[in-house]
């Protein structure tokens, strides 16, 4: 197993840190201030992301800061495995609930996930701008794309 494939498989967000892990630590804290600290802190947990992948390939189009994405497919196991950066703190937090909610999981079952109702849950939108809400969307838009590309490879 390569160093990158043992990054992806190693990464926290969606096996370490539920979703569930989130939602609670959403309920607990009271006001925005708190939580931006606590989506910050998440953004903190995503694995290095490899220098060579900051490609325009893998660059995220549609988002106020720069972000990438890659994936691994393991055809073992079916699973999709996916490493996302930015260079702004706030959106690797963004970033890192995505991951909570879709990484590690089956295409069928990431294109089946509905990331809209879980941003409604966690009031998501009310609280970051709209070109932030347009970069969130366009990391689960590329990230559905590939999902729906290696289903039908």
């Amino acid at each position: 197993m390569t160093a990158c494939e043992q990054t992806f498989l190693n990464n926290p967000l969606g096996k370490d840190t539920t979703l569930e892990d989130v939602l609670d630590g959403f309920e607990f804290l009271d006001d925005w201030e708190e939580r931006y600290a606590f989506i910050i802190d998440l953004g903190k947990q995503l694995p290095s992301f490899p220098d060579e992948a900051r490609t325009e390939e893998n660059y995220v189009h549609g988002c106020q800061s720069q972000v990438w994405l890659i994936h691994h497919y393991d055809e073992e196991s079916g699973k999709l495995y996916l490493l996302i950066d930015s260079d702004a703190m706030i959106v690797r937090g963004l970033a890192a609930i995505i991951l909570v909610a879709l990484n590690g999981k089956t295409p069928r079952d990431l294109l089946a996930t509905d990331i809209d109702e879980l941003f409604e849950q966690l009031d998501l939108f009310r609280h970051i701008s709209p070109t932030r809400g347009n970069g969130l969307r366009a990391m689960v838009g590329k990230i559905r794309d590939t999902a729906a590309r290696v289903a039908t490879a």
